[in-house]
């Protein structure tokens, strides 16, 4: 973790915006040994219960929530889309259930506090779950978003998880 340095959360300067929905981020997480990750265009950043946190959502099939799930924490990786938009749209498309994504992608798998995240990310928020939930069909005030997004009854699940660490890239 040399070339890394320490962000004060205070000091995270970004649109949540620009770097979660049109840069993306990968949710990076590993159990028993296996790591998988996943970019995700849908999330956030704010304060909630009086601590800084992030926000995902994950849909049920997807091989990287059983990790998620199975795991403490895990972590989103804010790469440089000019240069690494190939490999997200592949870690978007891919199951790491039927092969290892990253290796194939080339991407190198670094570990902080036990966590895994990826080498090439210019910024890394080390997030500790506190909630998950699926989204509830019957919760939505429009339902034309349940409509147009869980046709197949796909519904995400919310994660909800405390920013215990944001890493920069030297």
């Amino acid at each position: 973790m040399t070339d890394r340095y320490e962000i004060n959360p205070g000091d995270f300067k970004c649109s949540p915006f620009g770097i979660i929905g049109n840069d993306w981020m990968e949710i990076v997480a590993g159990h028993a040994g296996k790591v998988n990750a996943m970019t995700a265009s849908w999330g956030g950043l704010g304060v909630m219960w009086g601590r800084n946190v992030a926000y995902a959502v994950i849909r049920p099939q997807r091989f990287t929530k059983q990790l998620v799930d199975a795991g403490a924490a895990f972590s989103l990786n804010f790469l440089d889309p000019k240069r690494y938009r190939e490999q997200q749209n592949y870690l978007g498309t891919a199951s790491g259930r039927y092969e290892d994504k990253l290796a194939k992608a080339r991407l190198e798998v670094l570990y902080v506090d036990g966590v895994p995240y990826l080498d090439a990310a210019d910024k890394v928020l080390i997030c500790k779950k506190l909630y998950a939930r699926p989204f509830d069909p019957k919760s939505f005030i429009d339902p034309k978003v349940d409509a147009e997004h869980y046709a197949e009854s796909d519904h995400h699940t919310l994660y909800i998880a405390e920013v215990v660490r944001i890493l920069g890239k030297a």
